[in-house]
C-alpha cells in the first residue's frame, strides 16, 4: 500500500491544475452500494488493500455506522489517479442513503459538480433515489449511472439475457424520464444518460467488477461473458477482465466537467451577484489569484481542533494565516490551519486553491452555508432543505450539573447537523430536539450519551404539527398593554404558488433586498403594487406593509418583526409553528413619546392582532405526512394494506415486479410510531419498508379537538385553545 503522506503529495501536486480536478458525490437510496462502491477508488488510490475493497467500507468510519451497517453522515476524501498518462484529483462525498439523513445529501450538492448515481439492479428506482437526483439536478451536479448488484440478477432471479436486458432499459429510462422533469432546461438532453455515450456503467460493488460501452470494447468483453462468469461465480477472472475502479474512473472523468467548465454555470445559480464584477469573474474562471470566495457546506467537530468548516473554494486560495469574512456574522476570522480529508483522516497542508474542497480551522461559529471571503460580497444563496423536522423529544441530564454541558453538545451537534433542531426554553428548563425521524433523534442520542459523556433522559417521541388558516379576517386591531398604541392587520392564506416557492428555495426568506424579489413574487402571480410592499418572509409567511402615512412607524417597524416573527413561531391554537399566512400591516397610531412605545408595547400589540386574525380566520393543525413504499411478496400485499389503511394510511400505488409488488402509501407520521414491529409481524419479516417525507396535510377534522388538546395540556397551557376575543380589548 502506498504511504499517505505521498499520496497527500500527489494530491497537492495535481490541484492547481483545475482542468484535471473532479469534485463528485456518490449518492443513491439506502442500502444500493454506495460506500462498497467507493472503496474500489479508494483502493486504487493506495489508501486500502485492494483486496479488502468492497468489504472494508473505509468511509463508514464512525462506530455507529459500523454497528448499523448504514451510511449516517457525508465523507470526504481527495483522491490522487494516474488515468491515460495524466495525473487527476478527485474530491469525493460519499453520501448516506437513508432518508432520516438526507440533510447530508443536500448540504454535499452545493459542493460537487457531479454525481454518480447508483442503483440496486434488483430493487430498481426507490424513493431516495429520485430525492437524490432531484437534489443533484436543482444545484446542477452532473448526473452519471452506476447499476449495481447485476450478479444478483443472473445468480438469484436467474434473469434470460432479454430479461437482463429489459430490466436494465427499464432502469435508464426511468432515470432519463427525471432527468427530463427536474433537469435544468438547457441540459436536459445533454444529461441524458445512454449506454452509447458511456456515462452508465453495469456492475457489482462488492465484487469489484464493471463493464460499460467503452471498456466492453477495450476489453473485448460482452453481456454473454458477463453471465458465464457470473453463473460459474469466477468474479476473480471477471475482476481482472474489467475491474470496477477503471471503469469508474474512466467514466467520472470523461463525463464529469471539470470546476473550470462547471462553474461557468453553477455559480449564476447559487450566487445572485454581478456575475460582471471582478468577484463573479473570478469564480467563473476558477482564478485561484482572485479574491478567496467560498461556501461553507459541512461542520465538523473534531476533539483536538475544535470546530473544522469544510468548505468548496470557487475562487482564490485559502492558507494558514489569512483573514477571511464571515457573511453571517459581519465579522473576520483568521485561518490558523487548512486540511483536506482522507476518509476518517484530517491531513494538514499549506493550502487549497480555487475548484477544490479544503477543510478550515480557526473560525469560530462556523455555520453550514456560510459564505467565506477575503472583503464583504452579496452571500451565497441559502442551500435549501427538502425535508422538515417531524419527530421530537424532550431531552435533559440526568445530573443537573451537568446542564450547561448539554446545551453545549446540542448546540455543537445542531451547528453539524443543519436538520437537527434544537429549542432551549430557560423559562421552563425544557430542551427539545426536531429530527427527521425515530433513527436520526436515535444518532443524536447516542452522541450525546456515548461520544459526550452525559447521562440524558429523553421523552418519547413526539410529532411536530404546523398551524394554517382556512379564510380570512379583513381588519383586526391590537392595542398596547398601555393602550397608547393600536396596530390595525388583515390576515388571509398565503398563495399557493408562493408557499410552494419558497418550500422550493426559489423565493428565500427574510427581509427582500433588491428589485428581483418583486419580479419573483409577480411571476407566482402577487400584484406587483402588493409585491413592492412586501417587507418580511418568514417561515413560510409573508408580512406586507399597506400602510399610508403612518406617523412613527419606520421607529417601531423592527418591533412589529419581532412581534411577527414571534407570534409565527408560537401559533395561538397549540403554540405550534404558523405556515402559509399572509398579514397585512393596514394601519397604526403609534404614541409620539418614545418611552410608550417601547418592546413591551409594540410586541404584544402585534402578536394579539395576529393571533386575533389568525382565530378569527378559521385556525386549524397541519400534520406531516411520508411516502411509505413497502416491497412486499404477492402473498402479503392484502396485509400490507389492512395494517396502513388501519393507521389512516391512503394507498396511492401498486406496482408488481415479478414475485415482489411495491405498494405506495400516503401515512401520517403520527401512525408510524411502533409500525415497524406490526409490519415484522404482518408479513413474517419480509416486507422491506422505505420512507419519504411528503409535507404537510391539514388533520382530520374529527381529531382537531382531541390533538390539540392533548398538544396544549403537553405545554403546560389550558386545554382549550383560546378565541379571537381573548386578545382583544373589548
Amino acid at each position: 500500500m502506498v504511504k499517505k503522506e505521498y499520496v497527500v503529495d500527489e494530491v497537492l501536486k495535481i490541484m492547481d491544475n483545475v482542468k484535471n480536478v473532479r469534485n463528485i458525490a456518490i449518492v443513491a437510496h439506502v442500502d444500493h452500494g454506495k460506500t462498497t462502491l467507493t472503496d474500489s477508488l479508494v483502493a486504487r488510490a493506495g489508501l486500502i488493500n485492494k483486496q479488502l475493497a468492497g468489504e472494508q467500507r473505509m468511509m463508514d468510519f464512525d462506530v455507529q455506522e459500523q454497528a448499523r451497517g448504514i451510511t449516517i453522515k457525508a465523507a470526504y476524501i481527495s483522491l490522487g489517479f494516474a488515468f491515460d498518462g495524466q495525473d487527476y484529483l478527485i474530491n469525493l462525498i460519499d453520501t448516506p442513503g437513508h432518508v432520516d439523513f438526507g440533510g447530508h445529501v443536500t448540504r454535499a450538492m452545493r459542493a460537487v459538480d457531479g454525481v454518480v448515481l447508483v442503483i440496486d439492479s434488483v430493487e430498481g428506482v426507490m424513493p431516495q433515489t429520485e430525492t437524490v437526483l432531484r437534489q443533484a439536478l436543482k444545484e446542477k451536479a452532473k448526473p452519471c449511472l452506476f447499476i449495481n448488484k447485476i450478479d444478483r440478477l443472473i445468480n438469484e432471479l436467474k434473469l434470460t439475457p432479454e430479461a437482463l436486458q429489459q430490466r436494465l432499459v427499464k432502469i435508464i429510462t426511468s432515470i432519463n424520464k427525471l432527468i427530463a422533469m427536474y433537469a435544468p432546461p438547457e441540459f436536459k438532453s445533454e444529461w441524458a444518460i445512454s449506454v452509447e455515450k458511456g456515462n452508465v456503467a453495469f456492475g457489482s460493488a462488492f465484487n469489484k467488477w464493471a463493464i460499460s460501452i467503452t471498456s466492453m470494447k477495450r476489453f473485448n468483453i460482452t453481456f454473454k461473458d458477463i453471465i458465464d462468469f457470473c453463473s460459474s461465480g469466477n468474479h476473480v477472472a471477471l475482476c481482472e477482465k474489467s475491474s470496477l475502479d477503471e471503469v469508474l474512473l474512466e467514466m467520472v472523468i470523461k463525463h464529469h466537467p471539470p470546476p473550470l467548465t462547471a462553474q461557468k454555470y453553477r455559480v449564476p445559480t447559487i450566487w445572485k451577484g454581478d456575475m460582471n464584477s471582478p468577484d463573479g469573474q473570478s469564480m467563473v474562471l476558477c482564478d485561484k489569484k482572485g479574491q478567496t470566495i467560498g461556501v461553507v457546506f459541512g461542520v465538523v467537530n473534531d476533539e483536538h481542533a475544535g470546530e473544522i468548516a469544510v468548505a468548496r473554494l470557487f475562487s482564490g486560495t485559502i492558507e494558514k494565516g489569512k483573514e477571511l469574512y464571515l457573511a453571517s456574522r459581519y465579522a473576520t476570522e483568521k485561518i490558523q490551519q487548512v486540511a483536506i480529508y482522507m476518509g476518517p483522516d484530517k491531513v494538514l497542508v499549506p493550502s487549497v486553491s480555487a475548484g477544490n474542497i479544503g477543510g478550515i480551522i480557526g473560525l469560530r461559529d462556523i455555520y453550514v452555508g456560510e459564505t467565506i471571503s477575503e472583503r464583504p460580497i452579496q452571500p451565497f444563496e441559502q442551500i435549501k432543505h427538502y425535508s422538515e423536522p417531524v419527530v421530537t423529544k424532550s431531552i435533559e441530564a440526568k445530573d443537573s450539573k451537568e446542564l450547561s454541558k448539554l446545551i453545549m453538545a446540542l448546540r455543537a451537534i445542531a451547528k453539524e447537523d443543519p436538520t437537527l433542531k434544537v429549542e432551549i426554553n430557560h423559562e421552563t428548563g425544557e430542551h427539545l430536539i426536531s429530527g427527521m425521524g425515530e433513527l436520526h433523534l436515535e444518532i443524536i442520542e447516542y452522541k450525546i450519551q456515548v461520544e459526550q459523556g452525559i447521562n440524558i433522559v429523553t421523552s418519547p417521541p413526539i410529532v411536530v404539527y404546523r398551524e394554517c388558516i382556512t379564510g380570512g379576517v379583513g381588519r383586526v386591531e391590537g392595542k398596547s398593554p398601555n393602550k397608547h398604541t393600536k396596530i390595525v392587520f388583515a390576515v388571509e392564506p398565503l398563495e399557493a404558488a408562493v408557499k410552494n416557492a419558497i418550500d422550493e428555495g426559489t423565493l428565500p426568506e427574510g427581509k427582500p433586498k433588491g428589485k428581483a424579489i418583486v419580479e419573483d413574487l409577480v411571476k407566482l402571480g402577487v400584484p406587483r403594487e402588493e409585491a413592492k410592499r412586501v417587507i418580511h418572509i418568514y417561515n413560510k409567511n409573508m408580512l406586507v406593509d399597506d400602510t399610508k402615512g403612518v406617523q412613527y412607524l419606520n421607529e417601531i417597524m423592527e418591533l412589529v418583526f419581532q412581534g411577527f416573527e414571534e407570534a409565527m413561531n408560537l401559533g395561538p391554537l397549540a403554540k405550534e409553528k404558523v405556515m402559509g399566512v399572509k398579514i397585512c400591516l393596514l394601519d397604526a397610531t403609534i404614541h409620539e413619546d418614545p418611552v410608550h412605545r417601547g418592546p413591551a408595547q409594540i410586541i404584544p400589540a402585534t402578536k394579539r392582532a395576529i393571533y386575533a386574525g389568525i382565530l378569527g380566520a378559521g385556525d386549524y393543525l397541519l400534520e406531516p405526512k411520508i411516502y411509505l413504499t413497502v416491497q412486499v411478496p404477492v402473498n402479503y400485499v392484502n396485509n400490507v394494506i389492512t395494517l396502513c389503511q388501519g393507521r389512516r394510511g391512503q394507498l396511492i400505488d401498486i406496482q408488481q415486479d415479478d414475485e415482489v409488488t411495491n405498494v405506495k402509501f400516503k401515512i401520517p407520521v403520527a401512525e408510524m410510531f411502533g409500525m415497524s414491529n406490526e409490519m415484522r409481524s404482518a408479513t413474517q419479516g419480509r416486507a422491506i419498508p422505505y420512507q419519504e417525507y411528503a409535507g404537510y396535510e391539514p388533520l382530520p377534522k374529527d381529531l382537531q379537538v382531541q390533538v390539540v388538546k392533548k398538544i396544549r395540556e403537553r405545554k403546560g397551557e389550558k386545554p382549550e385553545p383560546p378565541t379571537a376575543r381573548d386578545f382583544l380589548d373589548l
